[in-house]
């Protein structure tokens, strides 16, 4: 049940809400989001349509790198195109395979057109730990003859 689960069972553990900017929002403004959120990441928006992700990432490469200016730079003009995205339904694996072959490490999640969540690769890795653990903790019981079943 590791990497085989769908990303909605990672989604339903996290807080609700999703963190987003528009795309003419400041590159400073949406780092300032990030930092008071504690997050990597946000998702542009432009009213309902996914315009695609801003990141940490993206601030260091294509900000810093090149010389621009957070406060002058509009997200549009950085943010992580084209935007590739996945389903509830969609395993754990195969989003950490997405995330690792597109060398990207956030995915928006969409049910039909609507914006459900973003999913980390950070999100995926603490699933498969804490369910590798889980069944590591049964086999001990089992193994100790403490297991009820």
């Amino acid at each position: 049940m590791e990497a085989t689960s769908p990303i909605s069972l990672i989604l339903a553990g996290k807080p609700r809400g999703l963190f987003s900017v528009t795309p003419s929002t400041t590159v400073y403004d949406a780092i300032r989001t990030m930092a008071d959120h504690n997050i990597g990441a946000v998702v542009v928006l432009d009213g309902d349509r996914l315009e695609g992700v801003f990141s940490e990432r993206d601030y260091t490469r294509k900000l810093i790198l090149q010389g621009r200016l957070s406060r002058e730079t509009a997200v549009a003009d950085v943010l992580t195109r084209p935007v590739i995205t996945v389903e509830p339904s969609t395993s754990v694996a195969d989003c950490m395979r997405v995330m690792t072959d597109n060398r990207i490490r956030h995915l928006p999640v969409l049910e039909g057109s609507d914006l459900v969540g973003l999913i980390s690769i950070g999100d995926c890795v603490k699933w498969v730990i804490s369910q590798q653990n889980a069944h590591i903790e049964h086999l001990e019981r089992y193994i100790s003859g403490d297991y009820p079943g």
